[in-house]
């Protein structure tokens, strides 16, 4: 069979080139053109084309009403908390993205996921460009999966791929990764933007074709991000992060796009020698063991996805030299600067001969607001040198005229501070429950307006 033509084509305007030109001919910017495929048996465009749309058949278009709107039918992975960050399992011609730094695991539980999957009477096929076979299957007896039946296949290649997807027609497939798989239709290195492009689109027409979940394993650049060209993302339907320093045995899983679930939803692990395992009860992670309290420690629940977490925030004023310091880690360090000015006008308490250092427990990163009132709270503490309540927690976003703002999904938040053993909260006004309400029976609960009015309380309570 004969190949496609290659062309280059602009990034910026769509203007094509027979050669790679370092300036588009046709829009005179730089470094913009990248190899892509000309079909051959395409269509001419020209001016005259327009005479010859009357000849062509219209799509049949159907009205939102018309369509039966059937929910997806989802397999079980058989891991709880990555069925619950994909949305309840995997859907069949579904196309799930998940990157992360090398050796956080995703091979690792890809690999248990599928033996799950195969144990359960799914077809499975593991696909390796990165690793022989020989280590795939080494891997899985470290992980105790003696006498997994779930197929590998050691190739690169795109076209013998397909040709193997097609004949096995397997439940879900993983490819592992996309950057080491090339097509002969075009020239460019394995990993390249042309190559990742058109392979992952090419997976990705025939997994909506043939029904099967494909799974691409993509690798991360030193910046954090996904290799590769941004339209990868848009590509497919799910796109998933490992998270998680190397050196803890703590690792999350989140949802950044879900076209079947819940966005920013994560999954907690824990990396054992039998590979990774779910976490139950992942607040205990973000939860220091202190014997008694300590100053300058607060606790928070934050929301990530659907789940309510609690997390603690410690926060350590020292004295500073002419320039003191603001370092945040695990919170946005702009914030922190806000906070500290609001914390001065609107409550008395001065920070600018001070360093003053804020931290999230377990790694954590929190992007919410909510967690603004925790924040002023612990540094507060840290000042005073005074603990807060033994089984105290606090949430809600504070303002620059020092309002204290509602937090979203505020009864849920106390529903899971109250099933964990909090007994004292500071909340916004507006996040109160009502009285009459018995769902938060052990936890006395103080609604608060303003900034002042919370350190106030903090006094009286202390």
């Amino acid at each position: 069979m004969a190949k496609d033509k290659t062309i280059y084509t602009c990034n910026d305007c769509g203007g094509t080139s027979p050669k790679w030109l370092g300036k588009c001919p046709h829009c005179n910017a730089w470094n913009t053109l990248v190899e892509s495929i000309a079909e051959s048996n395409a269509p001419v465009k020209n001016r005259y084309s327009s005479q010859f749309q009357s000849l062509a058949k219209a799509s049949e278009v159907t009205t939102l009403s018309d369509i039966d709107a059937t929910d997806m039918a989802r397999t079980p992975t058989g891991h709880e908390e990555l069925d619950r960050v994909l949305g309840g399992g995997i859907v069949e011609g579904g196309v799930v993205l998940i990157g992360g730094d090398p050796g956080i695991g995703k091979s690792t539980l890809l690999l248990q996921a599928l033996d799950s999957l195969q144990r359960a009477g799914q077809r499975t096929l593991y696909v390796t460009g990165e690793e022989s076979g020989a280590q795939i299957a080494l891997r899985s007896r470290r992980l105790g999966l003696d006498g997994s039946q779930v197929q590998v296949l050691a190739e690169i290649q795109l076209e013998k791929i397909l040709a193997t997807l097609d004949h096995i027609r397997p439940t879900i497939a993983v490819i592992d990764s996309i950057q080491t798989v090339y097509s002969d239709q075009l020239t460019s290195a394995p990993g390249s933007v042309a190559q990742v492009r058109e392979c992952a689109a090419h997976l990705t027409r025939a997994a909506k074709a043939s029904g099967v979940c494909i799974v691409l394993v993509g690798h991360v650049t030193k910046e954090g991000a996904l290799a590769g060209p941004r339209v990868l993302e848009h590509m497919v339907d799910t796109v998933l992060y490992f998270e998680g320093d190397t050196h803890s045995s703590f690792r999350l899983v989140r949802a950044i796009k879900n076209r079947f679930g819940a966005v920013n939803e994560i999954g907690v692990f824990a990396m054992t020698e039998k590979g990774l395992k779910g976490v139950s009860n992942p607040s205990a992670i973000f939860l220091s063991q202190h014997s008694e309290p300590v100053p300058g420690s607060c606790v928070m629940v934050t929301l990530e996805g659907t789940r309510p977490l609690l997390v603690e925030i410690q926060a350590l004023v020292d004295s500073g030299g002419p320039s003191p310091r603001r370092l945040s880690v695990g919170l946005d360090r702009d914030r922190l600067a806000m906070l500290l000015a609001v914390l001065h006008r609107h409550a008395g308490v001065a920070c600018m001969d001070q360093d003053v250092f804020v931290n999230a427990v377990g790694g954590v990163r929190i992007s919410e607001p909510a967690a603004d009132l925790a924040v002023m709270l612990a540094i507060a503490s840290s000042l005073r040198g005074k603990a807060l309540p033994k089984g105290f927690i606090a949430f809600g976003e504070v303002g620059l005229a020092g309002e204290v703002r509602p937090a979203p999904r505020g009864q849920e938040r106390l529903k899971e501070a109250a099933k964990l053993g909090f007994s004292v909260a500071i909340v916004p006004k507006a996040n109160a429950p009502k009285k009459n309400d018995k769902s938060f029976d052990g936890l006395t609960i103080h609604a608060v307006e303003r900034i002042e009015e919370a350190l106030n309380l903090v006094r009286s309570l202390g």
